[in-house]
């Protein structure tokens, strides 16, 4: 989780179940810990498919030339 941050109490109507099945998906001791285990999850996929986007936008803007030796990729 990082180093200790501001924190602030914020009172939200979630679905008891899925808070449940996270906890014990995440191995978190409290609710509130799985609920931050799940939304540092949330972030880090986020800045995951951002880099490969980027990474994917590059590699096509390169201008490479991939050989479909197996006729594979032809509609």
């Amino acid at each position: 989780m990082g180093t200790a941050r501001i924190r602030s109490h914020k009172h939200f109507q979630l679905d008891t179940v899925k808070i449940k099945r996270a906890q014990k998906a995440l191995r978190a001791k409290t609710e509130t810990e799985a609920i931050e285990r799940a939304l540092d999850l949330a972030i880090a996929e986020h800045e995951s498919n951002r880099l490969v986007l980027e990474a994917t936008e590059r590699f096509v803007k390169s201008g490479i030339y991939i050989k479909d030796v197996d006729d594979t990729l032809s509609g």
